[in-house]
């Protein structure tokens, strides 16, 4: 499906003006139904939906099981062909009941905590586990993650996320305009495979902020690393979470925030 649109602008510069054609990230609606109920309408870049929806209602502690596939299907397309809405089939036992009225419905593509209705710290703390790491391994990971960015490189604005393991080897990247998509996306592809497991480094473009860190607790991702700044929340939930963050990770450096 396609991430990315050629869109007719006028660039300034000075005085001069010039007619361009210019290529922007998509950004599509998909509402996600639980049992033919509307759940949640997240603003996303379409492709791996069914990959966002598991992880979302995972790291929502909505939907559970840890490990292959939950039932769901596609119910409606746009005229492009677009996914619009998901129906996930859920035996009413495993739903987590009180987690389904903690969200409205919308949710933007910026901001993965609008729609909820409180801000609560999850409960427990992750085992430690601090690894050596140098900057080396960092910037290897980055730059494994850089080169399959493809929607990125074509507009500037798509945001990426990439899980990693032990060794520093990458297991899944997924690309969204809005980074906790990303990141859900990649959870929920690895939640499908049943290598959730396995995984131990979250990388993310741009900044971290507090819901970026839950989803990496609710996954038991120990390490998180970002491009740019973590906000001051995502400090305090790290230290207090026992994940490992890091920040400002480009050009041979990187500031641990939590852990280190």
């Amino acid at each position: 499906m396609q991430k990315t649109l050629s869109y007719q602008a006028l660039r300034i510069e000075g005085e001069k003006q010039t007619a361009v054609d210019d290529v922007l990230t998509v950004e599509h609606p998909l509402s996600i139904r639980i049992n033919g109920e509307p759940f949640t309408l997240t603003m996303q870049t379409p492709g791996d939906e069914l990959d966002l929806t598991r992880g979302l209602l995972y790291t929502e502690g909505v939907v559970k099981q840890r490990s292959g596939v939950v039932p769901m299907q596609v119910v409606e397309r746009d005229r492009d062909g677009r996914i619009s809405a998901i129906d996930v089939v859920v035996n009413h036992e495993q739903l987590q009941a009180s987690q389904l009225s903690k969200r409205s419905l919308l949710s933007v593509a910026s901001c993965g905590i609008c729609g909820k209705t409180e801000l609560t710290l999850p409960e427990g703390r992750l085992k430690s586990e601090r690894p050596e790491l140098s900057t080396e391994n960092i910037e290897e990971m980055f730059t494994s993650m850089h080169a399959g960015q493809s929607a990125f490189q074509t507009s500037g604005g798509c945001h990426g996320a990439a899980i990693f393991d032990a060794d520093h080897s990458m297991l899944v990247l997924r690309e969204d305009i809005g980074r906790h998509n990303a990141v859900d996306k990649c959870i929920g592809a690895l939640l499908t495979a049943s290598q959730l497991s396995s995984a131990k480094y979250v990388l993310v473009s741009g900044r971290v902020s507090y819901e970026i860190v839950v989803k990496c607790f609710t996954a038991g991702i120990p390490n998180l690393l970002a491009v740019s700044a973590p906000s001051s929340l995502a400090v305090d939930f790290c230290k207090e979470l026992g994940i490992t963050l890091y920040g400002f990770c480009r050009e041979g450096r990187a500031t641990c925030y939590s852990h280190g």
